[in-house]
């Protein structure tokens, strides 16, 4: 029998989408790095802006109790770490960053130099996917370009120890700190590759200041890695640090024991796969049916809590953007009114007997008052008066023609 497929309303697909976004773990945690653009403070006290990079931007929001606890003052063109979870904005379907911290990377030579030489290395193409080389899924023997005596190459021997104990790791030390380091680190990869003696080679060094991990941004390192046959995993600071050496790597890591993570996989793990191999085989639809009802457990139990939550941040947004909308019709029609005044004042102007007199003319009244408009009015010695803009006098008619 064919399986119905359900048919959503769009506010149920939304709602779904961002309830989903909610419940993926890699999203409820972020740290995303980019430029500010579009940076709004609504009166409301929430910040709206967009987070950028040269390929791509996402909208954000950042609600106000966040927004009092920021050390710095967010403007267009800043570089910035934001912390946060990714969400979808109901009422335009539009994917969007909750952020509930923002760090300021700063923009001095250093962060320029970074960002000019990644754009030359990048219109070389030496970035694109294609160009990378795929890491071996078991290694014969795992290099490691590091200092001798740093935290790294001990974080890295402990890992692949512990996972395949049994694998060679050759040490081709380096310094990785000062003048000098970069060309020695260079050199290091240079010696492997024509060495041939490693299927994998992790580059890398511990965590510390732009200043102290900058020879992984010089030209001799990334032009070594560039041109090194062996596949290289660049592993450089900490998990919010990125290098020349991270984009020109065949992998990035986020730090040396990630990178022996990624280069080895578990003995262990490996044994267990393969004697299980065939018990997973004959279960797999018994173990996909129970995924998908501890799936929708997991659901049932979250769903209230998290759409009352979603509920809250979309009438937030939507009040925001209300009160945006009346303040603008409001604006609009009291100029119209303005406008309106204006030319109502001009018509009434016009109108102004005052104005015809101030042009020459004058008004002629009989005694009791009666404007004189026709010589028909008026015989001889009857007295009138006359009106000028600045005052009038009194007047006899000594005769009349008529025209």
């Amino acid at each position: 029998m064919e399986q119905i497929k359900p048919v959503f309303t769009v506010h149920e697909l939304t709602e779904y989408v961002d309830l989903m976004l909610g419940f993926d773990p890699n999203l409820k945690e972020l740290a995303v790095e980019g430029e500010l653009q579009g940076v709004k403070r609504h009166p409301s006290g929430h910040l709206y802006f967009t987070l950028k990079d040269e390929l791509a931007s996402v909208n954000c929001v950042m609600f106000r109790q966040n927004v009092q606890g920021l050390r710095f003052i967010p403007k267009d063109g800043q570089h910035v770490r934001l912390a946060g979870r990714a969400t979808l904005y109901q009422k335009d379907g539009r994917f969007q960053l909750m952020a509930t911290g923002l760090v300021a990377k700063g923009d001095g030579s250093l962060c320029a130099a970074f960002a000019a030489y990644k754009e030359q290395l990048k219109a070389l193409g030496w970035f694109d996917e294609s160009a990378k080389k795929p890491i071996p899924f078991l290694p014969k023997t795992v290099g490691l370009v590091t200092s001798a005596s740093g935290a790294a190459r001990h974080d890295v021997e402990t890992v692949i120890g512990r996972r395949f104990p049994s694998m060679p790791i050759i040490l081709y030390p380096a310094a990785v700190q000062g003048t000098g380091a970069a060309q020695e680190i260079a050199d290091a990869v240079r010696r492997a590759d024509a060495e041939q003696r490693c299927d994998v080679l992790i580059v890398g060094r511990g965590g510390g200041s732009m200043e102290d991990l900058w020879p992984f941004n010089e030209p001799p390192v990334a032009e070594a890695i560039h041109a090194c046959s062996i596949p290289v995993i660049s592993a450089v600071g900490h998990e919010t640090d990125f290098s020349i050496s991270d984009y020109v790597a065949d992998l990035r890591a986020p730090t040396p024991s990630a990178a022996a993570e990624l280069a080895v996989p578990e003995r262990d793990a490996l044994y267990s796969a393969l004697t299980a191999l065939g018990r997973r085989l004959s279960n797999t639809l018994q173990n996909g049916v129970r995924a998908k009802r501890d799936r929708m457990k997991l659901l049932w139990s979250d769903t209230v809590r998290m759409r009352m939550d979603r509920v809250l941040e979309q009438k937030r947004q939507a009040a925001d953007e209300a009160h945006e909308a009346i303040a603008l019709q409001c604006e609009h029609a009291l100029e119209q009114c303005r406008n309106r005044l204006e030319r109502e004042k001009e018509r009434l102007y016009a109108y102004d007997p005052q104005r015809t007199l101030e042009r020459g003319f004058a008004l002629i009244t009989e005694k009791d008052g009666t404007i004189v408009t026709s010589t028909q009015q008026i015989s001889t010695k009857d007295a009138v008066s006359i009106r000028f803009a600045d005052g009038s006098v009194q007047a006899e008619i000594t005769g009349k023609e008529s025209i």
